[in-house]
């Protein structure tokens, strides 16, 4: 059967079957995305657990632009942007959570390799508490990451004078008056007790300036040592001291499932300061 002509005087082609097409294949940006094997993917795909901007793909083949289309294994996003970087950064104790100093103090940049380019840092930690900050290259997810309006938890590790009661622990999730408001805790719990000091674990979903300080000093503990441990599903894990790592595919789709959001709907300024 002879197919009939385009405009341009060639034959119609299916866009899925044309190599020529636009786009990639929907297999292949799983796969590079981390999903699994592209026969892993075709068997997503298959199943009917793949859908393209909210729409089910129903068959092999189809082509997609990863700038811009979203894709969704399981209802959970996929991490497919070309190029997107996020690092995990264990922040040690006396660097500056910024990306240059005028001061000339110690900052994020100098424990990145020289070939790191422009990245942002997602939220601060101030220059005395130590561990997990994130660093992207796509400043819109920053402020995704950041903001209490995505409800992306952090959760911090804090050693803090005197021995703390259970009651106090409550308080930390009922929530304590801070100088600028009230402030309170998704989690928290006791994580040991040793001497004259404990051992607390708090997850926040805000950051005001020092503000795990200020609330375990409001309970009457003022902190000594302050780390966070982890953002959203991303954990420090072993990494060590001053030392930065890419994220793996599965990090990033599931760190992109816990902060949606599109182009032009951030625009608050990242004060966040533990």
């Amino acid at each position: 059967m002879t197919l009939p002509e385009t405009p341009a005087g060639r034959p119609d082609r299916d866009p899925i079957d044309d190599p020529e097409a636009l786009g990639e294949r929907l297999q292949k940006v799983l796969a590079a995305a981390g999903v699994g094997s592209r026969r892993r993917c075709e068997v997503l795909i298959d199943a009917r657990r793949v859908a393209v901007n909210g729409e089910v793909v129903t068959r092999q083949g189809m082509r997609i632009d990863p700038t811009c289309d979203a894709v969704t294994v399981d209802g959970r996003l996929v991490s497919i942007t070309p190029g997107l970087r996020i690092l995990a950064c264990h922040k040690p104790r006396g660097v500056v959570s910024a990306m240059s100093d005028p001061h000339g103090r110690r900052c994020l940049a100098d424990l990145l390799p020289a070939e790191s380019g422009r990245l942002f840092h997602v939220g601060r930690l101030d220059a005395d508490s130590t561990g997990l900050i994130l660093l992207t290259n796509d400043g819109e997810l920053g402020q995704r990451l950041s903001h209490p309006r995505y409800g992306v938890p952090k959760t911090y590790v804090t050693r803090v004078a005197g021995r703390v009661t259970g009651a106090q622990v409550r308080s930390l999730v009922t929530g304590v008056s801070l100088d600028d408001g009230p402030a309170r805790a998704v989690r928290a719990r006791i994580r040991d007790r040793s001497g004259d000091t404990c051992v607390l674990e708090i997850v926040m979903h805000e950051g005001r300036n020092r503000i795990v300080r200020r609330m375990c000093e409001a309970i009457g503990h003022p902190v000594i040592e302050l780390a966070r441990t982890a953002i959203g599903p991303v954990h420090l894990g072993g990494l060590p001291v001053g030392r930065v790592r890419e994220l793996t595919a599965p990090e990033r789709s599931a760190l992109l499932a816990d902060s949606p959001g599109s182009g032009g709907m951030m625009a608050a300024k990242d004060k966040e300061t533990v």
